[in-house]
């Protein structure tokens, strides 16, 4: 194996996951601005993370609607003249 490749500077962050509240407590590298007082007692640094695993509708089996119907007006308006064009030099 490769030496010195692996960085070094790991320590105890939370990862606050913003949709639902949940942390964890885990080592990591990642550079953060923000604490957070965890359960017991420390005081750590605080990453923020749009989704998780307890949030994900892969693990949560939630799926959660699209606006299918919105996106297809977006596009036919978008292109309508394109659109037009076509259909009436068929």
């Amino acid at each position: 194996m490769k030496k010195d490749i692996h960085p070094t500077n790991y320590r105890l962050v939370v990862f606050k996951d913003m949709s639902n509240d949940y942390a964890f407590l885990t080592r990591s590298t990642v550079n953060t601005k923000e604490t957070i007082k965890w359960e017991d007692g420390n005081e750590y640094p605080l990453f923020k993370v749009e989704i998780s695993h307890t949030s994900h509708p892969f693990f949560t089996g939630k799926m959660k609607l699209v606006d299918t119907a919105g996106r297809v007006d977006k596009f036919m308006n978008k292109y309508k003249k394109t659109y037009k064009r076509k259909t009436v030099d068929e």
